[in-house]
This record gives structure tokens, C-alpha cells and sequence, in this order.
């Protein structure tokens, strides 16, 4: 394991604050280290195992978005489990920048890196309130059959 600092609310805000940027594509190369070979990352898309499958899905989101910035609202540590709220603002190749609300739930090995990574958001909802025809139909039927 390389010499990393120990993962605390401070340094989860300095270092993933270095993550993204307002004007430009994001660049994950700087926390890597802190994740476990054995990293496993979950979200509403996709579940993810080994560092290198990790690798790869950050790749193709820098490489498929035009932007990507994300604001750390709160964040929490509890023993192993760090929690972060953050809204996350991206934009793709001809879309306008659209808001996602979101957590993330980091559990830390034994060694103090990141072993498992679960990420919780409305993928849809925060697309769809963007487009307004589909903004009232999401929620329509979320309402109709889940509220």
C-alpha cells in the first residue's frame, strides 16, 4: 500500500474537492490510491468489482462527459463508514448541465483504504425534472404508484 493519508471528513473534502472542476472534465488520478484492490462500487446503473474495473468506469465518465463538477455538502465519519451528500452537476456532449442529489456510503478496509463504495441518487428524476414534458410524467407516475 503506497503512503496515503488516513481518510477522515478533512481529507475526503481536500482531496475529492480536487476531483472535479467547474470549467472541465474531472481527473480521479489523485484518490485512486485510497481504494482497495478489491473495491467494490455499486450504484443505481451498475456494480462494479477490482480496482481496475473502478479504474475504467471513472475513464469512460471523464471521457463521455463535457463537464463534471461536484459540491461535498456534509460529511461523516462513524468508525469505517464515511457518509457524503453532494450535488453533482454534469453535462454530455450536446445536453445542458443537469443536477443530480446524491450520498455516497464509503466503507474502509481494515488498512484504512476504500473497500466498498455505494452511491444513492434519483438517476431519473433529476434527468427528467430537466426536461419538462418527461419532468411531469416521472413524477406522475412515481406519485401514482410509489407515493
Amino acid at each position: 500500500m503506497n503512503d496515503i493519508p488516513t481518510l477522515t471528513e478533512a481529507t475526503i473534502k481536500e482531496y475529492w474537492s480536487k476531483t472535479y472542476n467547474k470549467d472541465g472534465k474531472p481527473d480521479w488520478s489523485h484518490i485512486f490510491p485510497f481504494y482497495h484492490e478489491d473495491i467494490r462500487f455499486q450504484d443505481s446503473i451498475q456494480v462494479v468489482e477490482g480496482f481496475d474495473n473502478f479504474e475504467k468506469m471513472c475513464n469512460r465518465l471523464t471521457k463521455r462527459t463535457k463537464s463534471l463538477e461536484m459540491d461535498l455538502l456534509n460529511i461523516n465519519k462513524n468508525d469505517n463508514v464515511i457518509l457524503m451528500e453532494w450535488i453533482m452537476t454534469m453535462s454530455f456532449r450536446r445536453s445542458p448541465k443537469t443536477r443530480m442529489y446524491g450520498t455516497t456510503r464509503l466503507t474502509l478496509h481494515e488498512d484504512g483504504r476504500i473497500i466498498e463504495q455505494r452511491d444513492y441518487y434519483d438517476l431519473w428524476g433529476d434527468i427528467f425534472d430537466n426536461v419538462p414534458v418527461w419532468r411531469r410524467i416521472y413524477r406522475w407516475f412515481m406519485r401514482t404508484f410509489f407515493g
